[in-house]
């Protein structure tokens, strides 16, 4: 069975938007190795609307000598999840429609790799409240942002996980892997 993991950047004070604007100082080979890790265990992205877009409008014509990860972001099959979206515009992209569950369920019984999902932290949040999401790796940047939209708000139902991997960089960037304990809130 396969599994959907989320693969986020993240400040330490837990803000995960625009992570292009403030990760490039601590962007190492370390860190790009961990990137290329994801990929290399998934054949498959879930995406939210919000990320889909943005990264829609971005990554299609990009090729490897504009962006080392374009070749990958371009040619996987890509899920959207979105309750307002009608069509999608970017080659390889499916729109999951309104019982999210049970397509994600159906994903995950296919064969393939694991189903990443990069940025759509609404989609994160949700899949973690509901028990969908398999597992959360986090690469933690050393820098406190003070404003912008965080993985973990107000309102969240408290979700027990277990540390399955870490590890620091000399940059002050660290790799976290967690996955939910299934212990008793």
């Amino acid at each position: 069975m396969r599994q959907i993991f989320a693969g986020l950047y993240i400040s330490l004070d837990g803000v995960t938007e625009s992570p292009g604007e403030w990760t490039a100082t601590w962007f190492t080979p370390e860190v790009g190795a961990v990137v290329g890790t994801n990929m290399a265990d998934s054949d498959a992205m879930l995406l939210g609307r919000r990320t889909y877009q943005e990264w829609a409008g971005y990554w299609p014509g990009k090729t490897s000598a504009d962006d080392p990860f374009s070749d990958y972001i371009n040619t996987v099959p890509k899920y959207v999840a979105s309750r307002t979206l009608t069509s999608l515009e970017w080659p390889g992209s499916t729109l999951l429609g309104p019982d999210l569950a049970a397509e994600l369920a159906a994903l995950k019984e296919a064969e393939g790799k694991k189903i990443a999902i990069n940025g759509s932290i609404t989609l994160v949040r949700s899949l973690l409240q509901q028990g969908l999401l398999d597992e959360l790796r986090l690469l933690v940047f050393p820098v406190v942002l003070g404003t912008g939209r965080r993985l973990f708000e107000g309102g969240m139902d408290r979700i027990p996980m277990k540390l399955v991997n870490a590890t620091a960089f000399d940059s002050g960037v660290i790799s976290v892997v967690y996955v939910p304990s299934g212990a008793p809130a």
